[in-house]
């Protein structure tokens, strides 16, 4: 039995998590959740799973009444007719105990990966604030299945050097699979997944590229001018994948396959010179691999995230399809293009910020969070989140990696930036 904590359980591949679970309850006891600002939904998730370890990420929520029901669930027991501070008091007990705990803040989400009755952490939060969620996983010594793509883009440099620490503590514990990787840093996302799989059992340095594979987003073959007045209605709809609002327009300006370019980076120590993205429209292959005799090793599947999920939970093993596999004389033709970077300008920046290194992802990657929620809340144009990133990028002073802490300084900094460029706008 693996004992699992999801962090981001309310959103799309978090729901998707514990429906795996639920279909594999024999395999996966889920023993911790946070959300953002979900709370209710949370509430019913930490009913059916019987979870008594909680985290609410927005701190705002704690004085309202939903808080109640979360400190109930957490004291272990029905509602009772106590005042707040005696449902409080209880899970104070509770957390002392190690029977159950609530937490409001980021700090208290980030908290749920150290409990010692934990196993693997599912990093489903979105954004830079997952980054120290992903820190904390792997200083625990858990294994970290990754969906939190700004961990690696932000903190690669950090994250990697800790990943591997706890591979090598897996191995001399002998909790490490008996073949292949060690399992201390699963990617969620398709693409990492996909590169994961066809890379096992073969020899790294015998690897010529990596190919992450796109669908091209809902805009394919538009031109600039054609992007000009596009609304975030016609951004989100993926033609797709079912993803959540952030995720879906980074999908659609091409910025998520950047931020898959670095994460490839970090992930399989691979040069930046041999990452290659290839728009395949059908998203049936989900990524290559080429090898230096010519071969390439493909993995296919059905468009489902709850295939990659469930292989990072259950690495080393494979369990039963959690959906109908893919229906090869159904699927007809697969296509291929090159991307276009000069319309989808933050392919291209994103790129650009990997290759030069240091704190320059993370800036590149605040200034993006900021001018996709601009023009989600109509703020700002589509066209203008890659100006901002740019803008942002163009102004920032360039340092090397040193500490989480000078990271989120640089995060601060980057979206202050960024709000400045837009309100100029």
């Amino acid at each position: 039995m693996k004992r699992i904590v999801v962090l981001g359980s309310t959103g799309s591949i978090g729901t998707q998590t514990l429906d795996v679970a639920r279909r594999h309850a024999d395999k996966l006891e889920v023993v911790a959740l946070a959300a953002g600002t979900r709370a209710e939904e949370l509430l019913a998730q930490a009913r059916e799973f019987g979870v008594h370890h909680l985290g609410v990420g927005d701190g705002r929520l704690a004085g309202e009444p939903v808080a109640d029901e979360l400190a109930a669930q957490a004291r272990g027991g029905a509602r009772p007719a106590d005042a707040p501070s005696s449902l409080a008091e209880a899970v104070a007990r509770r957390s002392a105990a190690g029977e159950g705990s609530l937490g409001f803040g980021a700090q208290a989400v980030a908290d749920l990966v150290r409990l010692p009755e934990a196993d693997i952490v599912v990093n489903a939060l979105v954004g830079a604030a997952g980054l120290r969620a992903s820190y904390e996983t792997l200083r625990a010594g858990k294994v970290l299945a990754l969906a939190n793509k700004e961990s690696l883009v932000v903190g690669g440099d950090l994250i990697m050097p800790l990943a591997a620490q706890v591979d090598a503590q897996r191995r001399a514990a002998g909790t490490a699979p008996a073949a292949g990787p060690a399992g201390a840093l699963m990617p969620i996302d398709s693409e990492h997944g996909a590169i994961y799989q066809c890379l096992l059992g073969e020899d790294a340095r015998e690897v010529a590229r990596l190919w992450v594979t796109a669908s091209g987003g809902p805009f394919r073959g538009r031109t600039r001018g054609e992007l000009a007045h596009i609304t975030p209605a016609q951004a989100l709809a993926h033609p797709t994948w079912n993803m959540g609002a952030k995720i879906s327009i980074d999908s659609s300006t091409l910025m998520n396959k950047g931020l898959e370019v670095i994460e490839a980076h970090h992930l399989f120590a691979m040069p930046y010179d041999r990452i290659s993205v290839v728009v395949q429209p059908q998203s049936a292959i989900h990524s290559m691999v080429e090898y230096s005799d010519g071969s390439v090793k493909a993995h296919l599947g059905t468009t489902d995230m709850r295939i990659p999920i469930q292989f990072a939970l259950s690495y080393p093993e494979r369990w039963d399809a959690p959906v109908a596999p893919l229906d090869f004389t159904k699927l007809g033709s697969l296509e291929f293009a090159a991307p276009d970077t000069d319309t989808f300008r933050c392919l291209a920046l994103a790129r650009a910020a990997g290759e030069r290194g240091g704190t320059l992802p993370c800036a590149m990657n605040a200034a993006n969070e900021v001018a996709v929620a601009a023009f989600l809340a109509e703020e700002g144009t589509y066209l203008g989140i890659a100006a901002c990133v740019e803008a942002v990028m163009d102004a920032h002073d360039v340092q090397p990696v040193e500490s989480l802490e000078q990271l989120e300084a640089v995060d601060a900094w980057a979206r202050t930036k960024a709000r400045e460029w837009i309100a100029g706008r």
